[in-house]
């Protein structure tokens, strides 16, 4: 439950980048298309995306220590 709860906490951080970086990209890259066709087709996209990479860094994010490699 805490690792869904922490993903459901990283998803719009991580939405909002892709998203961001998704629609430049549509932009700068294909300004032929109509931005009425592109725009949508980047939202979705970016929200499947987002949900296994925000559920792939929730575990990361509640790692409280790191472990340092122990001298021989």
């Amino acid at each position: 439950m805490t690792r869904l709860m922490v993903a459901a906490l990283v998803y719009p951080m991580v939405q909002a980048v892709l998203f961001g970086v998704g629609l430049i990209a549509a932009l700068v890259l294909a300004p032929a298309l109509n931005a009425q066709l592109s725009i949508p087709i980047v939202v979705v996209v970016t929200a499947l995306i987002s949900l296994p990479l925000s559920w792939f860094i929730a575990p990361r994010m509640m790692v409280r220590y790191q472990r340092r490699p122990t001298a021989p």
